[in-house]
């Protein structure tokens, strides 16, 4: 996953965790998740949008 092994991603946890507490990670967890959610959904339209013009173009 991108290259980083266990023990950066466990720094990098403990980081996140000691600026914004325990409480908010769980907020940050859903919001990222969302967002990943309307990515992804923008990406399959954006590449069907494609093929239709292709399509449409012969």
């Amino acid at each position: 996953m991108f290259g980083l092994g266990t023990q950066e991603l466990l720094v990098i946890l403990v980081i996140v965790l000691v600026m914004f507490g325990g409480s908010k990670l769980p907020e940050i967890a859903r919001s990222l998740g969302k967002s990943m959610n309307e990515f992804k959904k923008g990406i399959n339209e954006g590449a069907s949008e494609t093929e239709k013009d292709k399509d449409e173009q012969r």
